[in-house]
C-alpha cells in the first residue's frame, strides 16, 4: 500500500472536513425550515435571534462568511453533548435553544 505524502494527507483531511461541513449545512438548512414551519403552525411569533440564525442557513450566508460554518458546527457538537436527549415532548424547545445559541455564536464571532 502506498503511503501518502504530507501534501496528500493534508488534501485528504481538508476534503473530509469539507464533506462533514457540507452535510452539517444541509442538515441545518432542513432544521431551520422545520423550525420556521413549527412557529407558523403554532401561530407564534418567532424571536428575532432564532429567525436570524434560521435565515443564516436558509440564505446560505455561510458561503460568504468564511469560518462561520465551522464555528456553528462546533456549537452544534457542544449542544448535542450538553443538552438532554431529544424526545417528542422537548424537540421544539431544544431546537429553539439550539438556534438561539447559533445566533449568539454568530454575534460573538462577528458574523451578524
Amino acid at each position: 500500500m502506498k503511503r501518502f505524502t504530507p501534501e496528500e494527507r493534508y488534501k485528504d483531511n481538508v476534503r473530509k472536513q469539507q464533506k462533514t461541513l457540507e452535510e452539517y449545512a444541509a442538515h441545518e438548512i432542513e432544521w431551520a425550515g422545520d423550525l420556521m414551519l413549527w412557529y407558523r403552525l403554532k401561530k407564534m411569533e418567532m424571536p428575532d435571534d432564532e429567525y436570524r440564525a434560521c435565515a443564516f442557513f436558509q440564505n446560505k450566508e455561510y458561503l460568504r462568511k468564511p469560518g462561520s460554518l465551522t464555528l456553528l458546527y462546533e456549537m452544534y457538537l457542544r449542544c448535542h453533548k450538553e443538552l438532554p436527549e431529544v424526545t417528542k415532548e422537548n424537540a421544539f424547545d431544544l431546537l429553539c435553544f439550539q438556534f438561539k445559541m447559533y445566533a449568539k455564536t454568530l454575534e460573538k464571532g462577528g458574523f451578524s
